[in-house]
Order: C-alpha cells, then sequence, then structure tokens
C-alpha cells in the first residue's frame, strides 16, 4: 500500500522480516510535500521493530491494548482503542499546532480477524443466536459490525468538522481477503484462491470523485500512485502501481491489466530460518489474465487454471493433464519473484529477536 512495490521487492514477504529501509513511499513523499504523518497501529507484527514501518511517518504509534489471542499477553488492539487513538490525535489538531497542514492519517485496524471474537451486543441485530455454540463465520460477521462501527465514528469526526469535511480524501481498503471454509479453507495467507485475493478498496472525496464502481482489476500497489495522482503530485520512479486518477476523473477508460500474485509462508519462527525466510517462504505464484487464472504452488508443483468469468468461485479446475507444467508466462514471473526474493535476502538480512519470536508464535502466526 505505501511502497506500491511488490513482497519481493520490498521485502516484507512474511511476518518478522522488515521492510527494506530506505524505501520511497506515499507517505515519505507526502512529507516532503508538506503534509504531516501519522499512523496507529494495532497488531503486534506492525510494531516498529518488527515490520520497520515507523521510519516512514512523523508519529507511528502502536496501540497495543488487548490480550485478544487466548489472553496470553497484549498484542493487538480493538477498534475501538484505534478508533479513540486517531480521534484524540485529530482533535490536538494531530501536534501540528498553529494553521492546520494537510495530513495523512492511517488507522490500521485489526479487526476482523482471527480468532474470530463473538461480538454479542451486536450478534443480536444480525440475527445471530446468542448459545454459545456460533459458528466462525457468524462470529466473524460481528467483527465486521464491530469495526464498521468504530470506524464510523471516525469517518462521522471528520464529516463533523466542517474543514476536513470540505477537503478529506479517505481510503477503505484491506491487506487481504478472508477464508472462510471455502475449498475447505480457513484464514488467509497461505493460497492466492479468490477469497484471500477478494478485498474491498474504495476511495472518497466528496465534491472531487463522482460516486460509482469500476468493475476492473486493481491492486493495493495501486493506492499510493492513485492517492498522489489525485492530489496532483508525482510519484517516486521505484512505484510499480497503476493511478487510476484519469480513470477517476472520466478522463480515461480501465485498462486491460495482467494482475500477478505471490504467497509466502507464516511468520519466521527461528533466527536459524531468518537467514533465507525470504527465498524459502514462497508458496504459490499466480496470474490473471483476461479472466483466465492460473495458479501454481512452488514446492509440490500442483498447477490450477479457473475461468474467473464463467466460474467465480473457482469450482472447476482447467488445467487437466498439464498440473506439474506452469505457463510460460508464470514461469517468468516465477524467475522474477525468486530473484528479488534472493536479492532481499542478501540487502536486508531478518534481525528478529527472540522476544518477537515468542509472540508471534504466541498471536497464532505460526505455520
Amino acid at each position: 500500500m505505501f511502497t506500491s512495490l511488490y513482497p519481493h521487492q520490498h521485502g516484507a514477504t512474511r511476518n518478522g522480516l522488515k521492510v527494506r529501509p530506505g524505501l520511497p513511499s506515499l507517505a515519505r513523499t507526502l512529507a516532503q510535500h508538506g503534509y504531516m504523518t501519522a499512523a496507529f497501529v494495532g497488531n503486534w507484527t506492525l510494531r516498529d521493530r518488527i515490520s520497520g514501518l515507523g521510519e516512514h511517518f512523523d508519529r507511528y504509534d502502536e496501540v497495543i491494548t488487548r490480550k485478544r489471542w487466548l489472553g496470553l499477553f497484549r498484542g493487538e488492539a480493538t477498534a475501538e482503542d484505534l478508533t479513540d487513538a486517531a480521534l484524540a490525535w485529530l482533535r490536538g489538531g494531530g501536534e501540528r499546532g498553529g494553521e492546520r497542514q494537510p495530513f495523512l492519517l492511517w488507522v490500521h485496524y485489526v479487526d476482523p480477524h482471527a480468532p474470530y471474537l463473538l461480538h454479542r451486543e451486536l450478534a443480536r441485530d444480525l440475527g445471530i443466536g446468542a448459545g454459545r455454540a456460533v459458528a466462525r463465520q457468524d462470529r466473524y460477521d460481528t467483527e465486521v459490525a464491530y469495526a464498521d462501527r468504530h470506524v464510523g465514528r471516525l469517518l462521522a469526526a471528520v464529516e463533523g468538522d466542517p474543514a476536513l469535511a470540505a477537503d478529506t480524501l479517505v481510503v477503505f481498503a484491506s491487506d487481504h481477503g478472508e477464508s472462510l471454509g471455502e475449498h475447505g479453507d480457513w484464514g488467509h495467507g497461505r493460497n492466492l484462491l479468490e477469497p484471500a485475493l477478494r478485498i474491498p478498496m474504495a476511495l472518497s472525496w466528496p465534491g472531487r470523485l463522482r460516486p460509482g464502481t469500476i468493475d476492473a482489476p486493481a491492486l493495493n500497489i495501486d493506492l499510493a500512485p492513485t492517492v498522489l495522482g489525485l492530489l496532483g503530485l508525482p510519484a517516486p520512479a521505484s512505484f510499480r502501481g497503476y493511478d487510476w486518477t484519469p480513470v477517476l476523473a472520466g478522463r480515461a477508460v480501465a485498462p486491460e491489466r495482467v494482475t500477478w500474485f505471490q504467497a509466502h509462508r507464516g511468520a519466521v519462527l527461528s533466527l536459524q530460518e531468518a537467514a533465507s525466510a525470504r527465498r524459502r517462504g514462497l508458496l504459490q505464484l499466480a496470474v490473471i489474465d483476461k479472466g483466465r487464472k492460473e495458479i501454481f504452488a512452488v514446492g509440490g508443483g500442483e498447477r490450477l487454471v479457473f475461468d474467473l468469468r464463467n466460474d467465480p468461485r473457482e469450482t472447476r479446475d482447467l488445467a487437466g493433464v498439464q498440473a506439474s507444467s506452469p505457463s510460460e508466462s508464470l514461469r517468468g514471473w516465477m524467475a522474477k519473484v525468486s530473484r528479488g526474493l534472493a536479492a532481499s535476502d542478501r540487502l536486508a538480512p531478518a534481525g528478529v529477536d527472540s522476544e518477537s519470536l515468542a509472540r508471534l508464535r504466541s498471536l497464532g502466526y505460526a505455520e
């Protein structure tokens, strides 16, 4: 989202691996143009000493207030806590003093997320029973409703401030989808099937962007160049995403686009593993071209092919007898990713401390 680079380029392919230092980013670019930048994150894996993201922001607050995973230790924050922290920053003028400066505020909400906590106060409104045996999908729905309530508080504060309401661009997106039993899978991050790839992505700027929906593939790496484009600012040459500004402004049609994906193992859980964690962590690669999706599992050699236009739920694998042979385009993508992972292992060695490793395990980020 911030560096507009693929994982094999920025290096943070797994929890416990830092972003390569010194990279251009959306936050850094805005800071160069007079913006204050602040982040409020609520997940242990985004702590600066684990992620390396703190160097991109003027203020980087780790709101680690709750014992979400089995009550073991404070490893995350609730949506309520994060909104409270962000609102306090906004109400304080963002610590800018005097005349209000333009700013970038990133609030990273961790829920909805495993272990799918049940918010009983919201369950009844969703038609979910009050019994103990509540399905995981239903618990997830209550987490969505809970996050929605507190994101709504943040947006209401923006809309209630005339200065902010007049000229604030709001971007809403997720860093991943979630499998809720489709294909027998739960969670995210380990495969490239549609439930894990499809995310909400919306931009709202009253008076600047017309309401509407674009039915074309977009990626998280597009967000940084698009925000800069909407602000009339140049994007760094290193950015790899697509600037949707001309399409959003009605000056261009959505492009025919080939999109590329990669999936990696979970957290780095030993200091010994860290030395080659990027190269050895690659699980799957995928390409989508005109609705045709091809997935290749690097270790086992399994190949899947789907026609997303006619089979969006990926129920019919079209690979057939060629299951072990990826296409030429996917082989090219694999080569690029592999070279990038090897380079990142050399240039950005993982320095994961023993305390962080233990907490990553406790948070459920184990294999």
